[in-house]
């Protein structure tokens, strides 16, 4: 390995990935409707480069090169591979985004950007949303505002088609989604979070997020497109282990970036340099560190190979490290007496303030899920049979908490109804000190006879009854909640289609947060207002989830009825990121449009629906021997006797 001397890090520095090439305008990428056809011009098997510990590194192909950028904080580092003769990036109009050169990053910006946009728009909920959850209906009403609405015939119909053929939708969103790859050093490494041509200030919205891109990687697979997950993978992966900092201080190792963007650094001799500049949270809104994001790496990585075979690439050392690192993170030991993963506000798909700090359910059922892959993933040696153990604890004992703790039906909520509170000994009842009026109004007449669901979290002395659907329903899919709860959260959805599904799949959350619990909650934010955004707004990306779980479950007849209610205005309404209004009636406010993983939930459900066979790579199946598994019977003192055994006879199907 050639290498020149580390210059010393400043706390706050920035990380660059450069890569060369000899030309800084050069030649745009002809058109092409398929990704495997694009080679390597930088290959992964001779680019095993690693960072671990404070600048140790593990490589014997690379040479190090350093970047310097004009900055307060200090200087920064990274690592250079040379890709002659070729331009990475693509005209958007030819099939790729143009990455502008080392441009102003407006994203810190994004507040005073979209306070404008919100005047403007200051009577939107006064107008159309009134009442709120208590205005009353006369019964029935809420169904014929619907049919009213579906009748107008505003939206376009489902386009039918010959068997075989794609409707102008389907193809209109894979010509979307394969103009929103991103290039790096000619080879496409990821999607824009959004491609609106129109869109003069895209804040971080023309970056790479983690998140995000797993729709649009899902959909590349199923389509046996498999290059730009490998690339999207390995490349995320570099960026896992480096120094990180806000306000001089750097958090554990494993954390991986919310996401990446690809600058363009201009050299002499008329050359320039492309660089990966990660953001780690210290530019997001907020300084929230992406908890979600490693965990959706490892379900992508597991993902990647039961679609593609390619199980060479969860063997390679810097992969195997990378999960070590991300479950090493989590499993890290704290002050917390749960086994749910205990977060701030805002660290994952709702990345603002919304009340979920504490143990969310969206972070408990990826926390569960990316467990059960890694103990799929892992190869099973010395050095990582201590790891495997813990896992299978951890696995053990949330997956109890969970069903036991967060679930609610109408038994239930009768249940905590009578609690009795102050209840000190290890035999109590009310574990967490609930108190019986924390049971909201609207729930005692919203929750049906045959339905339940997993509460949005629990924390001491408070338990969040709000429905959180991305929680409920990868809890579905990675089997963290119980055979019979499962039916039951679908059977929730089916009964309560209008408030949870409407006009536009799915709302993320349920209810909205109003009045003084919108201002004392939310802090006033602007952008999560009733009905709105996070706050109650309805995301279509959620659609690849909820076919998914309905597939799993066979219960195919509501995921098509969700698809095509969506499949009639998404192409009309320019691929907005969220809806508003308690039914999903208006495009959102500050929606961006064209977003990409609204366009790829679509086409990743469509793929679904069309083969649900392959569904069963993506879902996980009960495992009944993580029952069995219990860190109480290992101890020997006996102080306190589990209720796991009493337990398991009531949630176990």
């Amino acid at each position: 390995m050639k290498s020149i001397n580390l210059i010393t890090m400043t706390p706050c520095c920035r990380f660059l990935i450069p890569c060369r090439s000899n030309s800084f305008l050069g030649l745009p990428f002809k058109k092409t409707h398929n990704l495997s056809d694009f080679r390597q011009k930088c290959d992964f098997h001779s680019y095993p480069s690693r960072i671990l510990g404070n600048g140790r590194i593990i490589n014997r192909t690379q040479k190090l090169f350093c970047v310097v950028r004009n900055s307060s904080c200090g200087q920064s580092r990274g690592f250079s591979r040379n890709c002659n003769g070729i331009n990475p990036i693509g005209a958007s109009k030819r099939g790729f985004h143009v990455i502008a050169s080392v441009a102003s990053d407006f994203r810190n910006h994004s507040t005073s950007v979209e306070k404008t946009r919100v005047n403007n728009d200051k009577n939107f909920e006064r107008i159309y949303v009134q009442g709120g959850l208590n205005a009353k209906k006369p019964l029935g009403l809420e169904n014929a505002d619907l049919d009213e609405h579906a009748a107008t015939g505003q939206h376009e119909k489902v386009e039918s088609v010959k068997e075989g053929e794609e409707s102008p939708t389907v193809k209109e969103a894979w010509r979307l989604l394969e103009n929103a790859v991103v290039t790096y050093c000619g080879s496409p490494i990821g999607t824009l979070a959004a491609n609106d041509p129109n869109d003069k200030l895209p804040l971080n919205y023309d970056q790479v997020f983690i998140r995000d891109f797993i729709p649009s990687a899902l959909a590349f697979l199923l389509k046996g497109e498999k290059e730009i997950v490998r690339n999207f993978l390995l490349h995320t992966l570099q960026l896992q282990s480096w120094e990180k900092t806000v306000d001089c201080y750097s958090p554990g190792q494993g954390l991986m970036p919310a996401s990446f963007k690809v600058r363009t650094v201009p050299l002499d001799d008329n050359k320039y340099e492309e660089v990966l500049d990660p953001d780690f949270g210290e530019s997001a809104i907020g300084r929230v560190a992406p908890v979600d994001s490693g965990l959706w790496w490892i379900i992508l990585l597991r993902a990647y190979g039961k679609i593609t075979g390619d199980y060479g690439l969860q063997e390679r050392v810097d992969v195997q490290t990378g999960i070590k690192l991300i479950i090493n993170l989590c499993l890290s030991d704290g002050f917390d007496m749960f086994p749910s993963l205990l977060v701030t506000d805002g660290s994952c798909m709702i990345d603002r303030r919304m009340g979920i700090h504490g143990h969310p359910l969206e972070i408990q059922a990826l926390f569960y899920s990316a467990l059960r892959c890694s103990r799929e993933l892992l190869s099973l040696d010395e050095g990582s049979k201590n790891l495997v153990n813990a896992i299978n604890n951890r696995l053990s004992a949330l997956s109890f908490h969970i069903r036991e703790y967060y679930w609610v039906d109408m038994k239930k909520i009768n249940e905590i109804y009578r609690y009795k509170t102050e209840e000190y000994s290890t035999e109590a009842t009310n574990k967490f000190n609930i108190y019986p009026e924390q049971i909201p109004h609207w729930l005692m007449d919203w929750i049906p006879e045959e339905g339940g669901y997993l509460i949005g979290n629990l924390q001491p002395a408070h338990m969040d009854f709000r429905f959180f659907t991305l929680g409920n329903l990868w809890s579905i899919v990675s089997s963290l909640s119980t055979p019979k709860q499962n039916e039951a959260i679908l059977n929730l959805i089916e009964a309560k289609w209008y408030d949870l599904v409407g006009l536009m799949p799915l709302k993320i959350c349920y209810p909205a947060l109003e009045s003084e619990d919108w201002r004392i909650i939310t802090g006033s934010d602007p952008k999560n207002t009733p009905w709105s955004y996070h706050n109650g707004g309805s995301w279509p990306t959620l659609l690849w989830q909820f076919t998914l779980a309905c597939i799993k479950m066979n219960r195919l007849d509501l995921a098509k009825k969700a698809v095509d209610s969506a499949e009639k205005r998404l192409r009309v309404d320019q691929w907005p990121e969220y809806y508003d209004t308690r039914y999903g009636k208006f495009t959102g406010k500050q929606a961006r449009l064209y977003q990409t993983w609204t366009i790829a939930g679509f086409l990743t459900s469509k793929m679904l629906l069309e083969n649900p066979e392959t569904a069963s790579l993506l879902f996980w199946e009960e495992d009944y021997d993580l029952l069995e598994i219990c860190v109480c019977a290992l101890k020997k003192s006996g102080r306190k006797k589990c209720s796991r055994g009493a337990a398991k006879s009531q949630i176990l199907v």
